[in-house]
């Protein structure tokens, strides 16, 4: 069935729902929906199954019934990816979303390559959550994770601090990422990706000190827009699936 996307308060059965002009357009004339299809539309975690009521300019729909949506994990899950050449970053966003993440924040740490251009950072950003959306279509999530602004490498670790299992992966670390996992029930999980040089030393005894955990993703060193495909996917296998 079709999912769309809807911001702002959630609708209750019997409401009537107006879509914007992007995805009236779609329905109308993409999939040629008429009255009385059916559709689901999505918002903050929440599938609300529909009915089409009208397809004359913006698309109304009527909500019939709710529940809470089987593609959101019972876990909030940040990845702090560092910026990475090229559309690698592309592929972390993709991927995540369709992993679970919730929230994806790029930040710059000492060795990143590739240095954002304020001059072109809100369009990339709206590239980037413009992919989140069409990711979040596809795997039948119930939100659509959000795609913030470039931090530094300072400001990724505060915030990352903050959750019930921050991760900091780093090549050289010895504690494994399952060791850190089991036995834990974490409602917000946040995960730190260096750039393809990895972190320094230096910024690793820093992340360590501001209350992350170095750990390992095993002996083989992976690239940086896998590392945190890896991580989600133990964390779905670990407390998900």
């Amino acid at each position: 069935m079709p999912r769309f996307f809807i911001d702002g308060t959630k609708p209750s059965p019997g409401d009537t729902v107006v879509l914007s002009e992007e995805d009236s357009r779609h329905i109308a004339l993409s999939l040629r929906m008429k009255r009385g299809d059916a559709v689901t539309l999505c918002c903050g975690g929440t599938d609300f199954e529909c009915v089409v009521t009208d397809t004359a300019g913006a698309v109304t729909v009527e909500v019939v019934s709710s529940s809470p949506s089987a593609g959101e994990p019972p876990y909030r899950a940040t990845v702090f990816q560092a910026e990475v050449k090229g559309d690698k970053f592309d592929t972390v966003v993709q991927k995540a979303v369709e992993l679970g993440a919730s929230e994806i924040v790029p930040f710059v740490s000492s060795r990143c390559v590739s240095r954002p251009d304020p001059r072109d950072a809100e369009k990339k950003r709206k590239r980037r959550e413009r992919i989140a959306l069409e990711a979040a279509k596809q795997c039948g999530r119930g939100a659509v994770p959000s795609v913030c602004a470039a931090v530094t490498f300072d400001e990724a670790v505060a915030l990352a601090a903050g959750s019930d299992l921050p991760l900091f992966c780093w090549e050289e670390a010895t504690v494994p990422l399952r060791n850190v996992m089991k036995g834990a029930k974490p409602s917000s999980i946040t995960v730190v990706i260096g750039p393809e040089g990895g972190f320094s030393a230096e910024e690793a005894r820093i992340a360590a000190e501001a209350g992350l955990t170095p750990v390992s993703l095993g002996r083989r060193i992976l690239r940086t827009e896998t590392a945190a495909g890896a991580v989600l996917s133990a964390l779905s296998y670990e407390y998900e699936i």
